[in-house]
């Protein structure tokens, strides 16, 4: 069973910036996918951002495409998202999930069920 622990988040101003980590401990994630979630208070849990294995591929939410980037260091069994020009509508808990799949595709990214670990999640909130 692997562990995932998520750290970075914190209150920032509309337009900066926050750099997620989300810690692996109990196995390697190599050889995983890696998805970002979020959920803000009211509203469903939503795909962010995904990664694949290698870090090779990337996936995002049109939501946050041009503003996220999702990076991985398998050597430190880490995941990343990088969150850029932040907007108030971002403010949510943010959680890692890891895959049972090293590769996923299309709208596979989105479903909760393609990810059988998951982190107790990081608070990020944006002011206007």
């Amino acid at each position: 069973q692997v562990q995932l622990v998520e750290s970075g988040g914190g209150l920032v101003q509309a337009g900066g910036s926050l750099r997620l980590s989300c810690a692996a401990s109990g196995r390697t994630l190599s050889s995983y996918a890696m998805g970002w979630f979020r959920k803000a208070p009211g509203k469903e849990r939503e795909f962010v951002a995904g990664i694949s294995w290698s870090g090779g591929r990337t996936y995002y939410a049109d939501s946050v495409k041009g503003r996220f980037t999702a990076s991985r260091d398998n050597a430190k069994n880490t995941v990343y998202l990088q969150m850029n020009s932040l907007k108030p509508e971002d403010t949510a808990v943010y959680y890692c999930a890891a895959s049972t799949l090293s590769e996923l595709y299309g709208s596979s990214w989105y479903l909760p069920n393609r990810y059988g670990n998951w982190g107790q999640g990081t608070q990020v909130t944006v002011s206007s």
